[in-house]
């Protein structure tokens, strides 16, 4: 359902709860401007992307405070205990409105149900509350100079010393580090263990002494990305999530909500490119209907297989299916939606400066970042092949070989 149709045929408690929603975002809320769901989330002047990072904080903090951060989520741990069918009415409500969660909202989709997980009873009552809360806003600080795409060859090295763990080393990739209050953390504390054995899944403060965030200007002048130095940073061992070297198994649950949330887009693109047909005048050109058809049901279907997989994360079950495909289908809908919208415009695409094209070059783009961030296409077919086609694995080490012995 569109959130511009509201509810004509729901049940119900449905329509009742979506008119409730409706009237919270009106009287909190900022209705969408025509020009509005063209912006970008680029942010070149780091003054303003500073300030985008706070209100998207603040923001999540309102919603928590009426109810709509968590709503699914167990009330024991500060969600609000209501159901799958509530938090989807929610987002395609928030569809019409400025304001929305960032970066803050990206970590609660990846960090929280790896918290309800793994997590300790006493990490789950103190931190889910913050996370929904925005009260503490957290980085991923998982991908290194030489583990990106084979993450598991992570070198950063922790060294246990009383019941703290000193930790040395470095991160790559880490988006809004520059910001976040804390950050999750993988490291290798058994160099003797098969890469995937010897890995365990941290939180720490950022402000902790020995921690460095340096930020990574790129190619469109934003600074997004960073790169952590960890140089003797002291870490408790309180706040190890999961078992001592058994942090594969946490950081695969981070991934899989990466993937699902990667998945599903708060501003569905297929209504973007809808109305830019219809702005330009190929709303009714054949090909250009049925590429816009293939691209919405493409969109709608990865969008409804997140949601599967993340609601059997949050139950504590088993995805009903590989993660990496979601992510896979959300980089080949990436590089259609960038074709088509470059396709739609035609020349305008590459002279014009309004905001429709600088949209549309944002997307063509964005191609590049999403077939690498959260694990590259080639890796995760490789990964799909292996765990849910039973394919035989590539050549390669023996997965029993210690990682001190891997050729580095």
């Amino acid at each position: 359902m569109n959130a511009a149709t509201d509810a004509t045929s729901e049940p119900s408690d449905h329509a009742a709860y979506r008119a409730e929603v409706r009237a919270w975002y009106e009287d909190n809320a900022t209705r969408k401007r025509p020009d509005d769901p063209w912006a970008t989330n680029i942010h070149i002047d780091p003054d303003e992307a500073a300030a985008h990072f706070r209100d998207s904080k603040e923001w999540v903090g309102r919603l928590y405070a009426a109810g709509y951060s968590g709503i699914a989520w167990p009330a024991e741990y500060g969600g609000g205990g209501g159901e799958p069918w509530m938090t989807r009415i929610e987002r395609e409500v928030a569809r019409d409105y400025e304001e929305w969660t960032g970066f803050p909202g990206a970590t609660i989709a990846m960090l929280g149900p790896t918290l309800l997980r793994h997590g300790s009873e006493e990490q789950k009552r103190e931190l889910i509350p913050k996370l929904l809360s925005a009260e503490l806003t957290f980085c991923q600080l998982f991908s290194e100079p030489n583990a990106g795409s084979d993450l598991a060859s992570l070198g950063a090295r922790a060294v246990l010393d009383g019941d703290e763990l000193v930790v040395n080393g470095q991160k790559v990739w880490n988006s809004s580090a520059q910001y976040t209050d804390w950050g999750f953390l993988l490291v290798r504390t058994d160099p003797e263990a098969p890469k995937h054995k010897g890995i365990t899944f941290l939180l720490v403060d950022m402000a902790t002494p020995g921690i460095e965030v340096r930020p990574l200007v790129q190619i469109n002048r934003s600074a997004h990305f960073n790169e952590v130095f960890l140089d003797n940073v002291r870490i408790p061992i309180a706040n190890v999530v999961g078992e001592m070297n058994d942090g594969w198994a946490v950081a695969r649950t981070v991934l899989s909500n990466e993937s699902a949330f990667i998945a599903g887009n708060r501003i569905p693109t297929g209504d973007k490119l809808r109305e830019l047909a219809a702005r330009n005048a190929r709303s009714d050109d054949p090909v250009i209907r049925q590429r816009l058809a293939d691209y919405i049901a493409r969109e709608r279907i990865s969008g409804w297989m997140g949601e599967q997989v993340q609601q059997a994360i949050r139950r504590g079950e088993r995805p009903p299916m590989d993660p990496g495909l979601l992510k896979l289908m959300a980089s080949n809908n990436k590089r259609r939606a960038g074709d088509l919208a470059m396709e739609i415009l035609g020349v305008a695409a590459q002279v014009d400066l309004g905001p429709e094209m600088f949209w549309a070059q944002a997307e063509l783009m964005g191609r590049f970042s999403i077939s690498i961030g959260g694990g590259t296409d080639e890796v995760l077919r490789n990964n799909i092949g292996e765990r849910s086609l039973r394919l035989p694995r590539e050549p390669g080490y023996d997965k029993s070989q210690a990682w001190r012995d891997i050729p580095k």
